[in-house]
């Protein structure tokens, strides 16, 4: 590898599950590990052997796995105090990780030498420079995190650089400086990293920032400047307090703004989808404001920005959003105007000819009365093809009923019974549910699938419901979102009523109508 390219080190498996609500099992991390690994990430720090026995059967699988690309990690401390390096138990768990590459967290700030391991400042230099010396006599690359390194910096210059001093000459491969506490500011990073430098080479300096004063990325970034070659990290900034440097947001810095090498072209492209995968699989909702990736990074709702990139896009991103696998969004509310409504139907294949100042004025009323378009891509196609004259009813509603029923101290069930008219032709169909939204889906899809037998590869893929008005209780007005599916495509719909089943039916019949006309070719 070319010595200028900057090495990605993700610790996403062990600081990443610090985080609240980061919980991956065995086989998550091994998913994740495996997607590190196509991407292009240099090191994958598996976990903290000494500490549990997931993370220790972890390295076991992973010996068994081909890695095309990364290297993995074992992370663990310096020898406890007062213990021979070759009989602490932890260094011990490290060596039969069997790893090719140990990471050791050190202290590098006097107060947590004497305050929290109650050693002298002495003996915390010699538990860096035995457990480090230890490893490299038996073969192994040694990264040092010099952990609280800002802040000991800041608080004793002098022993700060003393420790990783004593970390490179016992033969640390990378020496990484810790804003553990994530207080410093960029200008402190850069300041105190080229101080570092003069100390060990900045080829062999790394940085870990947390985010705790929302300035991770900057920080990293900062210290990437001076020349600081490997930059620590988590997929999505997860970890504990306010999270880590999200490597989704300094991999896009770093290869589209400060061109600085780091993962392959392709794996550029496929950012996006890589940060999806990974919440994903931690079971955690990705962030739609996520620099780059998230979902909103390219969303566009006034009406004045959206006019602009309709002519060019450059007026109101800062780059094209397919250089990271994402997309420009258009987003419909009450804010928008005509040319909105118009970049909208071009998008969708639609002309709607002289009818987009109706939709303006439709959405207007209709999102007065508590709907939201924005998010019910589905609903707004079919208001928008209603006002421009592309919309036939497949089947219009007759009449429904739903009943709840419980019997004694069983669960509940619940009865819809339809009747719609496709046509001339008339069909009733009754259901049973789980409640009633399930059952009145239930009976609708039996009412159509006479007419339209693609309604059976319909599903419902999520139910949410909003109080408007909180302050009416139990007579509010609700809001109904629908999102279904398909073998090819995601949609969702909308309904509002003071009725719950009455705005859950709205919702409902959108989403099957948009499944019919989509499979007829929406003609």
């Amino acid at each position: 590898m070319n010595a200028t390219n900057v090495l990605l080190y993700d610790t996403t498996l062990r600081d990443g599950t610090q985080g609240e609500q980061v919980n991956l099992s065995l086989e998550d991390k091994l998913k994740i590990a495996r997607r590190l690994d196509d991407m292009g990430f240099d090191y994958i720090e598996g976990g903290w052997p000494g500490s549990n026995p997931k993370d220790q059967r972890f390295f076991q699988l992973a010996r068994e796995m081909q890695f095309k690309h990364a290297k993995i990690a074992a992370f663990g401390s310096t020898r406890k105090p007062a213990v021979a390096v070759e009989n602490c138990p932890n260094v011990q768990a490290l060596l039969e990780a069997d790893t090719g590459t140990v990471t050791i967290v050190g202290k590098t700030w006097d107060l947590h030498a004497t305050d929290i391991l109650g050693v002298s400042l002495d003996e915390n230099i010699r538990m860096i420079e035995e457990t480090i010396g230890f490893l490299k006599e038996r073969g192994k690359e040694v990264v040092f995190d010099a952990e609280h390194f800002f802040d000991g910096f800041k608080n004793n210059r002098t022993y700060a650089l003393a420790a990783i001093r004593a970390a490179h000459d016992a033969g640390a491969d990378y020496t990484v400086l810790c804003d553990t506490n994530g207080g410093s500011l960029p200008w402190e990073v850069e300041h105190i990293a080229t101080d570092a430098a003069a100390v060990v080479p900045v080829q062999r300096l790394g940085i870990h920032t947390h985010n705790d004063c929302g300035l991770a990325v900057a920080n990293s970034l900062a210290a990437l400047r001076c020349g600081v070659r490997m930059v620590q990290g988590t997929v999505n900034g997860f970890g504990e307090r306010c999270g880590n440097a999200d490597l989704t947001t300094v991999v896009g810095c770093l290869a589209l703004k400060m061109e600085r090498p780091c993962l392959p072209q392709e794996s550029i492209k496929n950012l996006t989808a890589f940060s999806r995968y990974v919440s994903d699989v931690a079971n955690v909702p990705p962030l739609r404001s996520r620099p780059f990736v998230g979902v909103s990074a390219f969303a566009h709702k006034g009406g004045v920005h959206v006019s602009a990139i309709a002519k060019n896009p450059r007026a109101y991103e800062q780059m094209d959003p397919s250089l990271v696998g994402n997309k420009r969004r258009v987003l419909v509310s009450d804010l928008s105007g005509k040319s909105t409504i118009k970049y909208k139907a071009e998008e969708m294949g639609l002309d709607l000819g002289d009818g987009a100042a109706a939709v303006v004025a439709d959405i207007k009323r209709l999102e007065d009365q508590g709907y939201q378009f924005e998010a019910a891509g589905g609903s707004l196609e079919l208001l928008m093809r209603r006002h421009g004259g592309l919309f036939r009813e497949p089947f219009k509603l007759e009449s429904f009923s739903v009943m709840d029923q419980r019997a004694g101290e069983g669960a509940s069930r619940s009865q819809a019974t339809i009747k719609i008219s496709v046509g001339s032709e008339d069909e009733i169909a009754a259901a049973e549910g789980n409640g009633p939204v399930n059952a009145l889906d239930s009976a609708l899809r039996k009412a159509l699938l006479k007419f339209f037998p693609g309604v059976k590869e319909l599903g419902l893929v999520d139910f949410k419901v909003s109080i408007l008005e909180g302050s009416d209780g139990t007579a509010a007005k609700v809001r109904v979102f629908i999102e279904s599916r398909d073998k090819a495509d995601v949609w969702t719909t909308v309904g509002v009523s003071t009725n719950i089943i009455e705005a859950s039916w709205i919702a409902l019949a959108d989403s099957f109508i948009y499944k019919i006309l989509k499979d007829e070719g929406r003609s």
